[in-house]
């Protein structure tokens, strides 16, 4: 357990975590506190740790997804947020499961076969920064004009047009 993990967590906490731990190498508990829990997966096991979520754990929702860009690090980190409907004392809770990807191969698959939920998340992450969720059927414009030919605006690199250079 690492130092950002909480001891005195409530039970549900620590069963979740303790579950997470039986995938070994393919997820750890980077952060724990009541209500919240963050793992880390690579895109090689995002599927799978997805899946055990959903079926194994009763995180049976995607709230959303976000994407960050690390220009230091030439990282993207997409993040997934899992909550639970049907689990019982399970609503309180959230899943957040990031997954670190280098900029210059934004790839990983999509969670739209697993989570449906992930359309417009997925979408919007890969027009504000240049993911690509392979698998997902429509990665078409959702948010930009038809006529935006300028680099992801989300990308830290972007600059507004007509703004002076360190405004």
């Amino acid at each position: 357990m690492s130092a950002a993990v909480k001891p005195d967590l409530p039970s549900e906490e620590k069963g979740i975590i303790d579950s997470i731990g039986s995938l070994g190498e393919k997820a750890r508990t980077t952060f724990a506190r009541p209500n919240r829990i963050k793992i880390s997966v690579s895109r090689e096991n995002l599927v799978e740790v997805a899946r055990f979520l959903r079926d194994q754990l009763h995180f049976d929702h995607l709230t959303n997804v976000t994407a960050t860009d690390f220009p230091k690090e030439k990282e993207f980190e997409v993040t997934y947020h899992f909550g639970s409907i049907d689990g019982a004392g399970l609503r309180r809770l959230i899943i957040a499961m990031g997954c670190r990807i280098p900029a210059s191969d934004p790839v990983l698959p999509s969670l739209i076969l697993e989570f449906p939920s992930a359309e417009f998340h997925e979408r919007e992450a890969a027009e504000m920064l240049g993911c690509v969720f392979q698998g997902h059927p429509n990665l078409t414009r959702l948010l930009l004009p038809e006529d935006w030919n300028d680099i992801p605006p989300m990308l830290k690199a972007y600059r507004l047009p007509g703004r002076l250079e360190g405004e």
